[in-house]
């Protein structure tokens, strides 16, 4: 029975016969054995009588490949192209070696059962996969904005025929007819039926291709999906931007080396520049770098680097030489005199505004010195610093004020245990004066010469009224004041505060009774214009009147 009488079969007794719909496919690869599967569901194996395989020759004819009989082997009745080639399995499987791709068409397993005959057509399709994809032909670069073959990718002797895609960074590349333009072939071979695709790819690079990486890459076989080896082209452009960059620690400031770079963005990069360094031309070849040594304050100006090939491409920048000079007057050492005017003066040269800070002995000043009338304590090392962004200028001077000393004051003070007298001579003056005192005594102390001034104490017992002279001099003349120390000191304080103590209450006394008088007089003199006097009153008027002369002559004594 041949096939297409099984599938009119099918249509009339589809409780006989298997459906064209249910026709089962089964897939081998190129060149391999094929098991072609007999699927007997209908019959238990016991019931089997015979087992044929035959297959569709077309135009409706069938031809036999072997039949296997209950108890018998194979016999195989192949005499075309499947003469050797073909064999039954334990299960009744075909076993079709070395397939091929005239290999695909219906094979059929015709079960013979003791009460019912059945047919079980299997479709078999032979797959060929490449042996791998590669991307001949390639181009050695792209130029930017010109269509360019890139390559061509082909997938040589495969079934079905494959359906080749490009790809750029794993992302499908889609045909626009401008940018890019994809055309694929179809090649058989007349001998195997095995097909060759080739698909060739141009492309009109951009800016942003450069290291981009091109695949091409085949439909899902058995296999899997190949992807040929990744491409990565050298993408060309003209110089579209440049710039000039300097290439030192900013600022830059006088004694600097700087380093101009040019830098343009063609592909390949430029590498040879013309520099104009403020007239003057300078050409570098191989190189994008020109260095200044030693840069001044007389190097800043417009600079330019330009292509050699193209001069009308060119970048320029504005470059300062930063410098900062100070001149302090006076410095170093200076000795003046005091009540002297000193004038200090700084002069600042800055490419920029500065800031001025001072210190005297390395305590900060508010302001700067100013000296109209120089006091010792103007003495002490001075020093200014001016900065300026990273750059900082420091100078000094040591201010040394002279002149003959003077005591400015001479006192005297008890001893904690009030036994003795403690003479203090205060003085200024420089350089440091000498003291000298007109008694003997014992040196308790001396400060330190500060700004020109000097406290000297010593300790005295005198045993009499004494005139103490203390005496400072040094180079420039000599200054001389007394005081007068007694044994009593100590007593004579004790009793000028009893004496003014009495001598308070006197004058109080005093005090309401010549209060007490006037008051009386005038009352006395107003009874004499009424001519209403009493004799009692003029009686304690005269009481009063002797009352104060007594403590007149008491305050007095």
């Amino acid at each position: 029975m041949h096939l297409s009488a099984s599938c009119v079969c099918a249509l009339l007794i589809s409780a006989l016969f298997c459906q064209v719909t249910d026709l089962t496919t089964v897939s081998s690869l190129y060149g391999e054995t094929v098991a072609i599967p007999c699927k007997n569901d209908d019959f238990k194996p016991e019931d089997v009588v015979m087992t044929k395989w035959k297959y569709d020759k077309g135009e409706g004819l069938s031809g036999d490949l072997l039949v296997k009989k209950t108890n018998e082997d194979a016999k195989i009745s192949a005499t075309d192209e499947y003469e050797g080639r073909v064999s039954m399995a334990e299960n009744s499987s075909l076993l079709l070696s070395a397939a091929k791709l005239s290999d695909q068409r219906t094979f059929t397993c015709m079960i013979v059962a003791a009460s019912d005959i059945k047919e079980y057509p299997i479709n078999l399709e032979i797959l060929k996969v490449p042996a791998g994809l590669e991307i001949s032909d390639k181009a050695e670069e792209l130029e930017i904005g010109k269509l360019t073959k890139l390559g061509t990718c082909v997938a040589q002797d495969t079934n079905p025929a494959a359906n080749i895609t490009w790809l750029k960074n794993n992302k499908p590349l889609e045909a626009d007819g401008k940018r890019i333009v994809i055309n694929q072939s179809l090649d058989v071979d007349p001998a195997t039926g095995l097909s060759t695709t080739k698909s060739t790819l141009e492309y009109s690079a951009e800016k942003e291709d450069t290291d981009a990486q091109f695949t091409c890459s085949t439909g899902s076989f058995a296999t899997g999906e190949l992807v040929s080896p990744a491409v990565t082209l050298t993408v060309t452009y003209s110089t579209e931007n440049i710039a000039l960059q300097v290439n030192s620690q900013a600022p830059v400031v006088e004694g600097d080396n700087m380093t101009l770079k040019c830098v343009a963005d063609g592909n390949p990069a430029p590498t040879s520049f013309n520099f104009h360094l403020k007239g003057e031309l300078v050409k570098v070849e191989n190189a994008d770098i020109y260095t200044i040594v030693n840069v001044s304050r007389d190097t800043t100006g417009e600079y330019k680097c330009s292509l050699t090939d193209d001069p009308s491409m060119e970048a320029s920048k504005n470059i300062t030489v930063s410098y900062l000079d100070i001149n302090l007057s006076p410095s170093g050492s200076i000795v003046k005199r005091a009540g002297d005017l000193l004038n200090v003066t700084l002069q600042i040269d800055s490419s920029a505004k500065s800031k001025v800070s001072w210190t005297k002995d390395n305590a900060k000043l508010d302001k700067e010195p100013k000296f109209a009338k120089l006091a010792y304590s103007d003495s002490g090392f001075y020093e200014c610093e001016v900065t300026m962004g990273p750059l900082s200028r420091k100078a000094l001077f040591e201010l040394v004020v002279e002149g003959a000393p003077v005591i400015k004051k001479l006192h005297k003070q008890r001893t904690e245990d009030g036994k003795n007298q403690v003479l203090i001579c205060e003085a200024e003056g420089s350089p440091k004066p000498a003291v000298s005192w007109s008694i003997n005594g014992s040196l308790l102390t001396e400060s330190p010469f500060v700004n020109g001034r000097i406290t000297h104490k010593i300790t005295v017992a005198p045993s009499e009224n004494t005139t103490v002279s203390c005496t400072v001099s040094n180079e420039y003349g000599t200054d001389k004041d007394i005081i007068i120390v007694s044994p009593y000191d100590l007593e004579s304080d004790q009793t000028k505060l009893v004496v003014g103590v009495v001598v308070g209450l006197l004058v109080a006394a005093v005090v309401i009774g010549l209060a007490y008088w006037v008051y009386m007089k005038k009352s006395k003199q107003g009874s004499w214009k009424t001519g209403e006097k009493e004799d009692g009153s003029s009686e304690e008027e005269k009481k009063l009147e002797e009352k104060v002369e007594e403590n007149s002559q008491k305050a007095e004594v």
